[in-house]
Formats: structure tokens, C-alpha cells, sequence
């Protein structure tokens, strides 16, 4: 699969249930290569392997992943954290089996570049801050999709 990288989370550890005492590692990230298509990749491994795989690429970056497992996903649970995918599957890396390598979107697709400022959501599914700010009442309580810019980062 060949794709450019879209989103990432952080590196997290969680208590390994079969190793009692000893940690797992996992992190996530998106890549997509249409403007319709991405997916959610999800590798999980000892602390080296999963620190060094997230150091090796960014988001913009191009991946190639090989081998990777490909898995049913749990939309309830999983969409919790992750970006929505229009596929009822993820990619699941293994430090065993699975290999990604990083190019540059130039060496080897330049259309994936465009694909980085594409929203990931329907464009007729999301509010705007003004229609928050006329209708926050009936608003309350519910989960929504917003659609803004930043026009100022400060302290």
C-alpha cells in the first residue's frame, strides 16, 4: 500500500495483559491515496520498535507498507479515537512481518501531495462556528463536525 500520511497520534503505552509487570507500545496514523480512499493503520510492538517507526515518518510524508495485516475494525470503539474511514477494515502493522519505508511525494507520486488539504468528512456534514453560535441550545449535548481555520497561535 502506498500512501500519504495524514494524521498521527503519539506513541502510548498500556500494561501488556499476557506479560504482567511489562508494557506495550502502539500508535496510529491515516494514510490515503484517493481523494474517496484512506485507511487507519495501527502498529503495536516493544517500546524500540514502535518509537523508531514513529520517529521515521511525519504527516505529509509518502509510506510504502508491506505486509501489513489487514483486519476488521470495530467502528464503535475504534472510531472513538481515530479518524472515520469509509473502509470497514485497518491496516495492522507487525515488527515481524510488516515494513514501511518512507519517500518523498515527489519521488513517488506528486498527486498524493493534494490529497494532504483534502477533509476527510463529507463537506455537507459539518457546522460552522456561526451556526454553533445561533443554534447552541438545540445543539447541546451532541456530537458535531466543525470546519475552521486558525487565524492566530499565541501563548
Amino acid at each position: 500500500v502506498i500512501g500519504v500520511v495524514i494524521g498521527k497520534t503519539d506513541v502510548r503505552s498500556f500494561p501488556d495483559r499476557k506479560n504482567i509487570g511489562a508494557e506495550r507500545y502502539t500508535f496510529n496514523f491515516t494514510i490515503r491515496d484517493s481523494p474517496t480512499y484512506f485507511i487507519n493503520v495501527q502498529s503495536w510492538g516493544r517500546e524500540e520498535y514502535i518509537r523508531a517507526l514513529s520517529e521515521s515518518f511525519r504527516v505529509g510524508d509518502c509510506v510504502t507498507i508491506e505486509n501489513p495485516l489487514i483486519q476488521s475494525k470495530e467502528a464503535e470503539r475504534e472510531e472513538k479515537f481515530n479518524p472515520v474511514t469509509p473502509s470497514g477494515y485497518k491496516l495492522l502493522l507487525s515488527e515481524n512481518h510488516s515494513v514501511v519505508k518512507t519517500s518523498s511525494c515527489y519521488d513517488t507520486d506528486t498527486r498524493l501531495l493534494s490529497l494532504l488539504h483534502l477533509p476527510v468528512k463529507d463537506p455537507q456534514d459539518y457546522y460552522s462556528l456561526g451556526d454553533i453560535v445561533a443554534n447552541g441550545q438545540s445543539l447541546h449535548g451532541r456530537v458535531l463536525n466543525l470546519l475552521a481555520a486558525v487565524m492566530a497561535v499565541s501563548e
